[in-house]
């Protein structure tokens, strides 16, 4: 029997601000697009019908800040997201071929773009690469799929001579460019953020995750917090996320008796305890330094003697976590509007995906709840905003026509019940049942994807909300 439709989404409460779309309705998918939006559709012209009565059925997550490489994040990197709600993701450092061998071999139907690391000695040869070096490292990172570059100060800092080359190189070649505050003469923290504000000199700039920098290490931290929401409203160039968990992720990673990461020693100094590699065995030991660990098929964090054998087995090599986020300022950060009404921090992210604390249904929903978001906001700053600034256009929103990307969520539990990617059904009450990966990219590295055996999805970012603002 052929079919009208694909599936239909029944009785669900729609909730789209682009197509201003609130109440209860049905969804009709064919061909991977909606098709039709109407109070009631007819359940027997589609193949599969889904009732959603009593759930809220919202244009599908886009995480804009991620990990799912071997590096960082891992193989259950896309199995956590889906289970999370999301639909499209970027992952926030690489590197770019592992990252697609983990879509090619471990995807669950995900939308997933890269930016590629700038890492003194991996990268670049040293702290302060010159413009033609930074220049080559994008080309190359854009030949193989990247849509850009990742500074990753806060952990490897650069120069701010070389941060500021980084930034002009990418914006040149109209590339995406996010940054992980710090440089050489400042660190991940208000101060460096700032710096970055500066060295961006009215130039398209993600910083990451803005509640990094106000945790108090230089002033009180809602005093930094307010420092950050005026730079940001008085640079709108600058393009945001910050997220709602308490715990961070870094590297857990030692060489010659002390971690590489500068943010690794800043958590452990916090905690009490040295910036040493036995500092964070102690730290491990005692609950504050949690082990990002393989466990049931996903990672969790672990503490104890379990957790320090874990990270002596993989060499000392994995991520660890710390619960050093303030709650004040991540809901400040999150709420916080420009004079015109628009959001001052563009997004929500977690800065997860293999690293455990994909929470932003879980919090997301209990901000709604509290009636400091609505959930038209919610939508826009977890969905409509960073699809636009990734240049899908076509997603993040459920005008007629557009990719049936979809997140169903339970308000009462603050769960995620259902993804659809593509006008596929990826994951259904934290069942994944979805496959393969599309790979977010531009015209440069189309014929890398292909030869990854990937589906390419190609973005013009010169037209996107990163270029164009929001």
């Amino acid at each position: 029997m052929s079919y009208k439709y694909d599936l239909i989404l029944q009785k669900g409460y729609v909730v789209d601000p682009t197509s201003k779309r609130d109440g209860i309705m049905d969804i009709a998918i064919a061909a991977g697009q909606i098709v039709e939006i109407a109070p009631e559709i007819n359940s027997t012209l589609a193949a599969e019908n889904f009732d959603l009565q009593g759930y809220y059925v919202l244009p599908g997550l886009v995480e804009l800040h991620m990990h799912a490489s071997a590096w960082l994040g891992g193989r259950f990197g896309h199995k956590m997201l889906v289970q999370a709600g999301v639909t499209s993701a970027l992952d926030m450092s690489g590197p770019i071929d592992s990252v697609l061998d983990i879509a090619r071999d471990y995807g669950v139907g995900l939308n997933i773009a890269c930016i590629k690391y700038v890492r003194p000695q991996h990268t670049v040869n040293s702290t302060n690469p010159d413009k033609q070096e930074l220049e080559e490292l994008l080309e190359r990172c854009l030949k193989k799929g990247a849509i850009g570059l990742k500074l990753l100060g806060g952990h490897y800092p650069l120069t701010p001579e070389a941060t500021a080359k980084a930034i002009e190189v990418a914006n040149e070649n109209k590339a995406y460019v996010a940054f992980h505050a710090g440089t050489l003469e400042k660190g991940s923290n208000i101060e460096g953020f700032l710096e970055a504000v500066e060295l961006a000199d009215g130039k398209a700039l993600h910083l990451a995750h803005i509640n990094s920098y106000c945790r108090g290490l230089v002033r009180p931290y809602m005093t930094e917090t307010e420092e950050a929401i005026i730079a940001l409203e008085n640079n709108p160039n600058i393009r945001s996320e910050s997220y709602l968990s308490p715990v961070n992720g870094t590297s857990a990673k030692c060489f010659n008796g002390e971690p590489q990461s500068n943010v690794t020693k800043k958590c452990l100094i916090t905690g009490g305890f040295k910036a040493t590699e036995e500092g964070l065995e102690k730290a491990i030991m005692a609950g504050w330094a949690q082990i990002n660990m393989e466990a049931g098929g996903r990672m969790i964090l672990a503490t104890g003697e379990e957790a320090v054998n874990f990270w002596r087995q993989k060499g000392t090599d994995t991520t660890v976590s710390f619960n050093v986020n303030p709650p004040e300022p991540r809901i400040r950060l999150v709420t916080a509007k420009r004079r015109n009404g628009k959001f001052i921090v563009d997004c929500i992210s977690t800065d997860g995906g293999g690293i455990p604390r994909n929470v932003t249904v879980e919090m997301g929903l209990a901000l709604v709840k509290l009636q400091a978001l609505t959930m038209q906001e919610f939508v826009i700053k977890t969905s409509f905003n960073p699809a636009r600034i990734l240049g899908l256009n076509n997603k993040g929103h459920f005008t007629l026509g557009a990719d049936a990307d979809i997140t169903v969520v339970d308000l009462e539990r603050q769960k995620p019940i259902m993804s659809i990617a593509n006008g596929k059904v990826i994951m259904f009450n934290g069942y994944v049942c979805g496959q393969g990966s599309k790979i977010i990219t531009t015209a440069s590295g189309v014929d890398y994807i292909k030869e990854k055996g990937l589906e390419p999805i190609v973005v013009h970012l010169d037209k996107s909300g990163f270029y164009q603002g929001l």
